[in-house]
């Protein structure tokens, strides 16, 4: 008689009470590893590829449509886990299909990209990381993995942590900005949101950082496209977010479809060995991107699909993403001694452990509770997080007098309001790229936003033209309701679908004919707030020097026209500070705060110096930029000692007054530069910040301190070492206007 999922769960049970099994640490016990090694040993070889494959449940969007052959594939214990697979009655049904109906009843994994949210949609992670509020990032996090893990998954591909300096690429959407240190940050806080403390709670769900390694910095900006830097930027710039991802537990790493170094990553033994396994120490899952493996034929790395298989495997590749290379070949591999079965056996062991740490052997319907998943989905939990996280997200970027008076916020007393653009009155667009299964009907638009907060006021709507092509027949309607109207709200940018993934754009400013319709409203002379709603920094020169007021809301999901209505009214005043640099046009890019200096740093004086012609060195916005509707001044810059040992701690210490009229939030941020290095050092470092609540007139104190841990790169030979040398250090609310001061770091404290 087959082994039953009961049968399982009693010897696990009887191991954990044996041995005090604690859910809460990743690495095993002897008790959990007992149980797998039992479990494999009586395993075939085709049953072990099966935990090494996973296909998708091709979901349609009238619902599920698992192909039949997959269902037999799980019932031969061939197919051990499922992507796209939604709802606690669908899911369950393919759960009773693993552990009713296959000879050893191994549950099933279901992961899904839940990216920003699952039914409820959040701010897209762009949007969110420019709260810089670790805090309610984490809650963002904590609560997609609740609604989603109510729906039966129980595994997310998220979060993207790709370091990206370059806005053509579409996929920035999906990260954290430009910044390593700020970015290292949000990695960690989303892991800890998602696993929290016990991943076998069924209001958590394992993660999976990605794209390992160096994803966000394809040539030219072109999605999947080639990536080829040194080894010392990659480990300065793109590799700290994934170390604190897997420092802060991370159940599963993806790799990524790029190559580094003319190696695609699914089969680079550097970065899966080398770095992944022995420097870092990670003992989880790796999975492939989707079909990641299949790709390394065209890339030129494989001979074929069974060759590209025995590279992945041998780079440590645990689980084959939807390509069934390891499915249609591993087998063959291992017959004619290719493939290494003691490989094959570190991956399954790897995939059980995780389902062990899920609860899934002990009850592999922990997450399929119908009474759960109709209570969290949409609740008023999930959408009073949403407004709040939409709020914190919106970036003021400009509010200059009009005819002597801000725009905004709003008077109370406006009486017609034109609201024009094509994400006026928009629903789906607004929960912007990677938006999972949102539910469209909820979404909050701008104008019902602003109709709630301003009902005595007129709003008349215009779509005015649309995301592409040429069609100018709505221009005339904008106007007319323009000409009308007290003020004028411009509701312009992209669509979901023009940014996020393959929506990589070579230009980068508004698009179709948005440009020219701004240029018409602007020329009716009526007061122009500019509400930019996008997936990526786009390129608003023309716009910056023509419209008083700039508010850059991206695509914030469910809530969203509430949290535009609550910033422009001024019932939240904006907080946001970019996380990533504005460019002024698409040929400046990448465009970036830690820049280094040439050997002729700019200077307008002398044509031989590293500049353009056509347009200067700096960003339209620079990292850390965001107005609020207040005022803050930053004095007294001090420092505890301008010499400090190497194991001394440097206090530094500013004040910072709300000069304003309004209650604000700011986010006093800390920079620092090595003057002079062993190899050349950036022109400044994010190395702090502290958000800090003031009233009118009041003022406070922040301090931060920095150890040389915190000033420590990496040396010719690749060692990471802190120097002793000149510093500069630097502060203030964005990272080009600062308050500087010097100090010196030395072998010795004095």
């Amino acid at each position: 008689m087959k082994p039953s999922w009961l049968h399982f769960a009693f010897l696990f049970l009887m191991a954990c009470n044996q041995n005090n099994i604690n859910r809460d640490n990743q690495s095993p016990t002897a008790a959990e590893d007992q149980f797998i090694d039992s479990l494999v040993s009586e395993m075939t070889l085709e049953e072990k590829i099966g935990q090494m494959t996973l296909l998708t449940s091709d979901w349609a969007v009238t619902g599920p449509t698992l192909r039949e052959e997959y269902r037999e594939d799980i019932r031969k214990g061939l197919a051990g886990n499922i992507f796209n697979a939604l709802t606690v009655e669908y899911n369950r049904e393919l759960q009773r299909l693993a552990v009713e109906e296959t000879r050893l009843g191994i549950p099933l994994l279901f992961g899904y990209d839940i990216i920003h949210g699952y039914k409820t949609i959040f701010p897209i992670p762009l949007a969110e990381a420019c709260s810089w509020d670790t805090t309610m990032i984490y809650e963002s996090a904590r609560l997609a993995a609740k609604e989603g893990a109510a729906a039966g998954v129980n595994w997310t591909f998220n979060p993207m942590v790709d370091i990206s300096m370059d806005p053509r690429w579409g996929r920035i959407a999906e990260g954290a900005g430009e910044d390593p240190y700020l970015g290292s940050l949000i990695a960690a806080a989303k892991v800890n949101g998602y696993q929290d403390s016990d991943l076998s709670d069924p209001e958590t769900m394992a993660a999976c950082v990605k794209h390992f390694a160096a994803y966000g910095a394809p040539e030219g900006g072109r999605d999947y496209g080639t990536v080829d830097m040194s080894e010392r930027r990659l480990r300065e710039t793109f590799l700290p977010p994934y170390k604190a991802a897997v420092d802060a537990g991370v159940a599963t790493v993806m790799t990524a479809f790029n190559e580094l170094d003319g190696v695609p990553a699914t089969g680079s033994k550097f970065l899966f060995k080398d770095i992944l396994r022995d420097e870092w120490d990670f003992n989880g899952l790796v999975v492939t991107d989707y079909t990641a493996i299949n790709e390394m034929v065209p890339h030129g790395f494989a001979m074929d699909l069974k060759h590209a298989g025995e590279l992945a495997l041998d780079a440590g590749i645990d689980m084959d993403m939807q390509g069934a290379v390891y499915y249609d070949f591993l087998k063959e591999s291992v017959e004619e001694g290719t493939a290494s079965i003691e490989k094959i056996d570190q991956a399954v062991i790897r995939v059980l452990r995780l389902k062990q740490r899920l609860g899934l052997f002990d009850d592999p319907y922990l997450y399929l509770d119908s009474a759960r998943e109709n209570r969290v989905i949409l609740s008023s939990e999930m959408m009073e997080h949403a407004l709040e996280a939409g709020k914190k997200s919106i970036v003021l970027l400009k509010n200059d007098p009009f005819i002597g008076q801000k725009l905004l916020p709003l008077s109370e007393n406006i009486n017609r309001i034109a609201l024009i653009g094509p994400l006026a009155d928009n629903q789906e667009d607004l929960l912007g790229t990677w938006h999972a299964s949102g539910v469209i009907d909820s979404v909050v638009t701008v104008r019902q936003g602003l109709e709630q907060r301003f009902p005595n006021a007129t709003i008349e709507v215009a779509q005015g033209a649309g995301f592409t092509g040429e069609d100018r027949s709505g221009f005339n309607e904008a106007i007319r309701i323009a000409r009308n109207a007290d003020l004028l709200i411009a509701a312009v940018g992209e669509n979901y679908q023009q940014s996020g993934e393959a929506a990589s754009r070579s230009e980068i400013g508004l698009p179709g004919v948005q440009q020219a319709l701004m240029e018409e409203l602007v020329a009716t002379g009526k007061p122009v707030i500019a509400l930019v709603m996008a997936g990526r920094p786009l390129v608003l020169d023309w716009i910056d020097q023509n419209v008083p007021a700039i508010v850059n809301a991206w695509h914030l999901g469910t809530r969203m026209g509430d949290a535009v209505a609550a910033v422009l009214s001024g019932d939240y005043n904006p907080s946001g500070k970019l996380v990533v640099s504005f460019p002024r046009n698409a040929g400046q890019i990448p465009v970036y705060y830690y820049m280094k200096n040439t050997g002729r740093p700019f200077d307008p004086e002398n044509k031989y110096t590293s500049k353009y012609l056509d347009v200067s060195n700096q960003p339209l916005y620079p990292f850390g930029y965001g107005l609020s509707y207040t005022t803050f001044e930053y004095d007294n810059l001090s420092l505890n000692s301008a010499e400090v040992g190497m194991d001394q701690l440097l206090e530094v210490s500013v004040s910072v007054k709300n000069t304003g009229e309004y209650a604000g939030e700011e986010t006093v941020q800390l920079y620092t530069r090595d003057l002079v290095g062993s190899v050349t050092r950036p022109v400044k470092e994010l190395k702090g910040f502290q958000k800090v609540y003031l009233e009118p007139g009041e003022s406070e104190v922040v301090t931060f301190r920095l150890t040389s841990g915190d000033l420590k790169f990496y040396n010719q030979d690749l060692e990471l070492v802190a120097e002793p040398g000149e510093f500069r250090v630097m502060t203030g609310g964005n990272s080009e206007e600062l308050l500087e001061a010097t100090f010196n770091l030395v072998e010795q404290g004095s």
